[in-house]
């Protein structure tokens, strides 16, 4: 029986009877990450279907991306779409890291983008849709399918969907550690993370600003609109930073849980994590779009590969699993460096 998308969904909830899906691939979550899978799987000749619990267009932060994304974007086939969006481009940023303040300028001719994120992951989606990807919008992953001590699929609130391997996109919610009781390394301390958007200009290129105490971000992400990020090392930052205070509040001062953190396996039988879903480091990391983006790509390439019979199921979990680890533990080591550069400067 084919599916139609919430139309079936509906009947099938009137009837009783839920519709049978199958797929190469489910992917859980519609962001960089997943919406990047999925175009890469459906691109690779795979079935793929993508659920996200939300409709768009859906709240994000704005993001300041690395002009390195731009390449992943054109890789995807949205590189076009994105350039002609209007998103204001930046040269580099500011740094005030207790010493002299010191401008880091990307290499010419690259540019950031300034990103905005309800945009970017609509531009991303219909992208996957248009290469194939089916598209499941809103629909809810409740938990995964396991038979044999394998994910074989996804129970959702379109019916039980049957899957040759499962990619759990879902972000920071952490879909297979809440519901698949895979295990989560912590790396620091409880940290949280506050931001919020002030009306308003900035005037330059965003600032990266830290103290013993913490660090703060600000950077203009709309013609009027200011973005700003902070985090407290040991205490809670509630007021926006110093930098935006003389100008109006643009909606509520919001948080996020950036504690350290990373899935015990990140891929295993008939299962992979990507993006947020695998790990989290603090914003400071400066790059979890990008590292999203290459994640969902990753997965995507090593599962048409497994599914064609050039690597085998576990080399390809084993390569995945390698590739979170080394970036965790090296941006880790980074960021443990940078704050211990703000407490010798103290």
């Amino acid at each position: 029986m084919p599916f139609n998308g919430p139309a079936d969904v509906a009947a099938g909830r009137r009837t009783g009877v839920q519709p049978h899906i199958s797929c190469d691939v489910a992917i859980v979550g519609g962001g960089p990450a997943g919406s990047a899978a999925a175009i890469w799987c459906a691109q690779s000749g795979l079935d793929a279907l993508l659920l996200e619990a939300q409709p768009f267009p859906r709240d994000r932060p704005g993001e300041s991306l690395h002009p390195g994304v731009e390449a992943l974007f054109d890789q995807l086939g949205v590189g076009d779409v994105v350039r002609a969006a209007g998103y204001l481009r930046y040269r580099g940023h500011w740094v005030h890291w207790g010493d002299t303040p010191r401008f880091q300028a990307f290499r010419e001719p690259w540019l950031g983008f300034q990103a905005w994120r309800a945009d970017l992951d609509a531009i991303l989606m219909r992208r996957a849709g248009a290469a194939g990807a089916r598209i499941l919008q809103p629909c809810r992953a409740a938990a995964p399918i396991v038979e044999g001590g394998r994910v074989v699929g996804i129970e959702s609130d379109a019916g039980a969907i049957r899957a040759r391997f499962v990619i759990d996109a879902s972000g920071s919610r952490h879909w297979l550690h809440r519901h698949a009781g895979i295990g989560m390394h912590r790396a620091s301390r409880r940290l949280i993370a506050t931001y919020g958007y002030a009306t308003g200009d900035c005037d330059g290129d965003p600032v990266l600003a830290g103290d013993p105490t913490g660090w703060t971000w600000t950077a203009q992400v709309r013609p009027d609109l200011v973005a700003w990020t902070q985090l407290g090392f040991t205490k809670l930052r509630r007021p926006p930073p110093e930098a935006v205070r003389q100008l109006k509040p643009a909606g509520p001062v919001r948080g996020a849980d950036v504690t350290w953190r990373i899935l015990e396996a990140c891929a295993g039988s008939g299962f992979f994590a990507i993006g947020d879903a695998a790990s989290v480091l603090d914003p400071a990391a400066s790059h979890g779009v990008l590292k999203a983006i290459m994640s969902g790509i990753l997965a995507g390439d090593l599962i048409a590969r497994a599914v064609r019979g050039i690597t085998t199921e576990s080399a390809a979990a084993a390569a995945c699993q390698s590739w979170n680890r080394e970036w965790f533990d090296r941006d880790s080591l980074r960021l443990r460096a940078l704050y211990a550069a703000l407490q010798d400067a103290a």
